[in-house]
């Protein structure tokens, strides 16, 4: 079959991300044997002619479009992104009475809501690089898709799926030939990262979150020698800045230990980073080995420095592990920024400025502090249930693909504001959510590329905001 595969995000904040998913599929359906053409749509000025001249060029019998995200999860300036699937499938109907898959994260979040709000035939849940192959195998024969476990679909007006079966296969950490798929070099210049995963699953039960949804409760580890072979390969080609983008990188400890020792050994002179670090596993070892195998920064993703926000976001972890983690860090050379996400359950003003506290005591100056406002409330997850048990919340799950957000009763949105700001004016190396949309991030980002500056850019956030303030700019 001719295969048009579409990489939907045109989201550059922080920076573009490197649609690491669009790629391996788009590679696991040509070695099933078809023909597959990726048009990614990330720097294009107009998306639908360009998605128009591709489908009159490559005539497609079908065609996937990967999705990876709903929203912006920003409360401050929500953004909503399907609206542009929606233009995209209208342009492509518009010339092809073709099959149109849905992949990718967001799909596997709310697969009902969105095939219904755009439209698509079906929908892929289970890992793409297995289950798109199979799916084009179907849709080759004019068969549904019925007895395909990974996939859901619309038919009679009721919401179809055949469950993903459990696999015991592990994560692969061979990455596809991103310079076949996409213009590498556009992403490079932005100062974007090549994205490399090294494990499937989560274990632990944060009230928010998606990740067990998407991927599973259950680890899938990759091979430690497998992940040092990618990142020894990828700067052979001269890809040096390669991001580790596990939901948890270091859980289990064991196995994000050997990788970077592994790294270590090698010596392949990298710039690494991974922004998912959960202070529980953090000690003296970790972050030496990490050093050893050529990390440039890292992130800390606490939430809260509160026990009482943090059991109720069920963090999994204490304040008294998240100072221990600062004291840690200290000892270290290692950039950090370290992520928190104001306004959860249990959270009030008194936690409010318990966590401030502890930005402006225990992180170091040269350490970067980012506050999210308010949490993205997403169906199945407990905190859908929280924010309906305290009557903050009465949308039926079919009306939440439109971004809906939770703030804890206890604390008022726009105090929680205002002490963030406030800590702001006092704290060159805090941001929040503002501090990422900035229009003059873009250029920011070409122009340290053309000095010879490297990811990660938050290293230099308090001189960024200096130099934007000097220049009268709100930052």
């Amino acid at each position: 079959m001719n295969v048009l595969i579409i990489n939907t995000n045109r989201n550059h904040f922080p920076m573009p991300v490197v649609p690491i998913g669009a790629c391996m599929v788009a590679e696991s359906a040509e070695r099933a044997g078809h023909a597959v053409q990726l048009l990614d749509l990330t720097f294009y000025k107009d998306a639908l002619q360009a998605v128009r001249a591709a489908v009159l060029k490559h005539k497609p019998d079908v065609v996937g479009l990967s999705v990876r995200n709903i929203d912006n999860n920003d409360i401050q300036s929500p953004a909503f992104f399907i609206t542009d699937v929606v233009r995209i499938i209208d342009a492509i109907r518009s010339l092809v009475a073709v099959p149109i898959v849905l992949g990718g994260a967001a799909v596997a979040v709310m697969p009902e809501e969105l095939l219904r709000y755009t439209g698509a035939s079906v929908a892929v849940l289970g890992d793409g690089e297995t289950v798109f192959p199979r799916l084009l195998g179907e849709l080759t024969c004019k068969r549904l898709p019925e007895a395909l476990p990974g996939t859901a679909w619309i038919e009679d007006g009721e919401f179809r799926v055949s469950p993903s079966l459990s696999s015991n296969n592990g994560c692969s950490c061979v990455l596809p030939d991103f310079s076949r798929w996409i213009p590498l070099k556009a992403y490079l210049s932005r100062l974007s990262s090549i994205p490399l995963q090294t494990k499937l699953g989560c274990q632990f039960a944060c009230v928010y979150c998606t990740y067990r949804k998407i991927e599973g409760s259950r680890y899938r580890l990759g091979d430690p020698d497998e992940a040092a072979e990618t990142v020894q390969r990828l700067a052979s080609q001269g890809l040096r800045s390669i991001e580790f983008v596990d939901n948890v990188f270091n859980s289990p400890y064991d196995h994000a230990f050997a990788i970077c020792e592994k790294i270590a050994r090698r010596r392949p002179g990298v710039s690494l980073q991974s922004l998912e670090l959960n202070p529980r596993f953090i000690d003296d070892a970790l972050l030496s080995v990490m050093e050893r195998a050529g990390f440039s920064g890292i992130g800390i993703t606490v939430e809260s420095a509160s026990d009482r926000v943090l059991e109720g976001l069920k963090k999994g972890f204490t304040s008294a592990q998240v100072h221990k983690a600062a004291e840690v860090v200290r000892r270290h050379e290692l950039p950090c920024v370290w992520i928190f996400m104001m306004g959860g359950p249990n959270e009030t003003q008194e936690t409010v400025q318990e966590t401030i506290r502890f930005a402006e005591t225990a992180i170091r100056p040269q350490d970067v502090a980012f506050f999210g406002l308010g949490i993205r409330i997403y169906p199945g997850t407990e905190l859908e249930l929280i924010a309906r048990e305290e009557k903050l919340l009465d949308l039926p799950q079919g009306s939440m693909l439109d971004p809906v957000f939770y703030v804890s009763p206890a604390v008022a949105y726009d105090w929680m504001q205002k002490q963030v700001k406030t800590a702001m004016n006092r704290q060159m190396n805090f941001m929040n959510s503002d501090s990422l949309s900035l229009p003059v991030l873009a250029p920011i980002q070409r122009i340290a590329y053309m000095l010879g500056l490297r990811s990660p850019l938050w290293k230099h956030t308090r001189f960024i905001r200096r130099g934007l303030r000097f220049l009268g700019v709100e930052a």
